[in-house]
């Protein structure tokens, strides 16, 4: 081994998470539980980080590059803007234009993305395969940061994807993104939805406090043979996922999604690879 890359093993991990806000953040709870069943000490601490103080943002990841710190996790808002504060980005990340997990290695300040693979590995277990046919279509709600995980994790997956926003423009700059392929794009106000297999929410209506909110119209009618995935997990049951329930449609919140991201940051920082029911079990009680 190169000396000059030793590094003495971490015996106190301290994680974090980058985000504004985060009084209803799960996270803490599933890296706690990561950490205790892996044998780790250490903690995951919320940074709240303020939409416009990018001395904070910088700072904290001076903490990280230090050593004071040893992994970090990134939600709205600065998934896009703490990229400019990075020396590298994995493929994934650049290719999606968003990072979600931060980690130093020879000295840089590495920028990834778990939200994709969590994402594809939950609506697997979900889904089943039942729903798959040899031209998977799926309707992608909202063009935001958690739309390009999702995109990028389908069009992977082989699925036909069709986007449908309230802001056009932004929609057209998540397709300028995947060059490489041609999907619709339409307004999610005056959209009318066809034969999908698959229709993703990734917008944040429906999200706590606003519990009454759905990212569909009230008068839209669900394809009748569509699974429904609503990146949106608080609360466990959201507007749009009791419709489509009382439709006899099948569906899913998010939670499953950020428990494998989170998984997979935590293997990222430590190397460790936590077990799914001991996560699935500190966010249930």
């Amino acid at each position: 081994m190169n000396s000059t890359n030793y590094q003495l093993p971490i015996t106190n991990y301290q994680l974090g998470l980058i985000g504004y806000p985060l009084t209803h953040s799960l996270s803490p709870q599933i890296h706690a539980a990561a950490l205790k069943a892996c044998g780790l000490e250490g903690d995951y601490i919320p940074f709240t980080i303020h939409p416009n103080d990018m001395h904070g943002l910088k700072a904290l990841l001076a903490r990280l590059r230090s050593g004071e710190l040893h992994g970090l996790n990134v939600t709205i808002p600065h998934k896009q803007t703490v990229i400019g504060y990075l020396d590298e980005l994995t493929p994934t990340a650049q290719a999606i234009g968003a990072v979600n997990t931060i980690y130093l290695r020879e000295g840089k300040l590495i920028g990834d993305n778990t939200d994709s693979e969590g994402f594809s590995t939950d609506l697997k277990r979900a889904m089943g395969y039942s729903f798959f046919s040899l031209h998977p279509s799926v309707l992608i709600l909202g063009a935001g940061g958690s739309a390009r995980a999702v995109v990028h994790a389908l069009l992977n997956d082989g699925w036909n994807v069709t986007i449908a926003a309230r802001r056009l423009e932004q929609a057209q700059q998540l397709a300028a993104s995947f060059p490489h392929y041609d999907f619709p794009i339409n307004n999610l106000q005056t959209f009318q939805l066809s034969n999908f297999q698959l229709i993703v929410n990734t917008t944040p209506l429906g999200m706590f406090p606003n519990i009454e909110t759905s990212p569909l119209p009230e008068n839209l009618s669900l394809p009748s043979n569509a699974f429904v995935y609503d990146l949106v997990y608080n609360p466990r049951e959201t507007k749009l996922v009791r419709r489509a329930l009382s439709q006899g449609l099948q569906a899913a919140t998010g939670l499953g999604m950020l428990i494998e991201q989170a998984a997979l940051a935590f293997q990222l920082w430590t190397g460790h690879n936590p077990p799914r029911d001991v996560l699935w079990a500190a966010v249930e009680n």
